[in-house]
């Protein structure tokens, strides 16, 4: 009889360190795809804008660990953290760190959506931002209740899309 193994946290940062693109969600490890050319160019345009955007006001994370709860660490494409940078010296950003999330979906469209997103709701994030690059949307979710965003918008790539903390920024997403 086989026995499922369920990780938490510290053990999987150790049994797991330097394996790429991997990550924990409830406990359960994650291979995740590689990611291809379309996919990189999205993170570093949405990045390079954010930045430009946003200044010293908040700090851009790309692609780093978010510590969840106990068993859930993911690794999304883009978090926009409260500053100073020093509180991150010494711990993993956790939800109360986070203002926005970005995840872009390519392949993972479906796993990001019934999978992630939830997860993110569950853990109090308070935006989530779906790249979604197979029908050239973006999933704007926001008001996070009951394991579930209530507030669901999507954006053509004409639409600049503004971050609830930052409602005076207008960011071309596409």
């Amino acid at each position: 009889m086989a026995t499922r193994y369920r990780f938490r946290v510290g053990e999987f940062e150790r049994a797991f360190q330097g394996v790429p693109h991997v990550e924990l969600l409830r406990g359960e490890v994650y291979q995740m795809s590689p990611i291809g050319p379309k996919h990189v160019f999205a993170v570093m345009r949405l990045d390079h804008r954010l930045k430009e955007a946003l200044g010293n006001r908040a700090l851009v994370a790309v692609q780093s660990p978010l510590r969840l709860s106990e068993d859930s660490e993911p690794e999304p494409d883009l978090m926009v953290l409260k500053p100073p940078l020093e509180r991150y010296a010494e711990r993993l950003p956790t939800p109360e760190d986070v203002l926005l999330l970005i995840e872009m979906a390519d392949t993972s469209l479906p796993f990001d959506q019934e999978v992630k997103l939830p997860l993110y709701a569950e853990a109090g994030i308070p935006e989530v931002w779906l790249v979604n690059l197979q029908e050239n949307l973006l999933e704007v979710h926001r008001d996070p209740r009951g394991g579930r965003y209530r507030e669901i918008r999507l954006l053509s790539p004409e639409e600049a899309a503004s971050p609830a903390a930052f409602p005076e920024v207008r960011l071309p997403w596409a």
